[in-house]
């Protein structure tokens, strides 16, 4: 008799779902990220926050691994502390995009298991968007997505941002704020990982506000 041979694997990532998106218009980004974190069909956490502001001018929004996502804000805020003591000041965007690129990059052989985008205003003032993969490849944008949710917003957002799909001509002038709720709304209807509300930062010369928007909680 031939005993079958049992394998074992080791695995040590989890995506725990969600959604980020951020639009960029003119002087200002409205950055969202729903609350809900997930393993599976059960939900862990209600209201845990996606989101972290790394300068006046920017944050970071990262969907995945929860703990992943964590352990790399931490990071980042680590190294902009760093920089703040050595430059007196604190960093652009565009070297907040670097740093996040070489930051993901150098743990390309053990990657952080996660997906980001980075959202602020540059040194001209106008909002920009950058998406990222998980080992730091990225590209700047005037919105963009990451999540389990992401098929679901991103076509709303080519529709609304882009005029993809239109026959007129189309200009793109809604409120950042109120198209990323539409889009959050949207995607809780269809994405059971998506859910019980969206955090939106609203980022401006003026600074950064915070509202929180209810989503569909079952």
């Amino acid at each position: 008799m031939v005993k079958e041979s049992k394998q074992s694997q080791f695995n040590p990532y989890q995506n725990n779902g969600g959604t980020v998106a951020a639009v960029a218009l003119g002087g200002r980004v409205a950055v969202g990220g729903d609350t809900r974190i997930s393993v599976g069909y059960n939900i862990i956490s209600r209201n845990y926050c996606k989101i972290t502001q790394l300068t006046s001018k920017a944050v970071i929004a990262s969907s995945g691994m929860v703990t992943d996502a964590q352990n790399l804000h931490k990071l980042l805020l680590a190294r902009i502390t760093l920089y703040k003591h050595q430059h007196g000041t604190e960093p652009s965007l565009k070297a907040l995009s670097k740093l996040l690129s070489i930051t993901l990059y150098s743990r390309r052989f053990f990657p952080f298991y996660t997906f980001n985008l980075l959202a602020g205003l540059n040194e001209e003032g106008q909002g920009a968007v950058y998406g990222y993969d998980a080992i730091g490849s990225f590209d700047e944008l005037k919105y963009g997505v990451q999540g389990t949710g992401q098929e679901l917003c991103m076509s709303v957002l080519d529709n609304q941002c882009k005029g993809a799909n239109r026959t007129d001509d189309y200009t793109f002038t809604q409120d950042p704020v109120e198209l990323i709720r539409d889009v959050f709304t949207s995607c809780a209807e269809r994405d059971i990982y998506t859910g019980d509300a969206v955090t939106v930062w609203d980022i401006t010369a003026e600074g950064i506000q915070q509202t929180s928007i209810p989503l569909r909680r079952d």
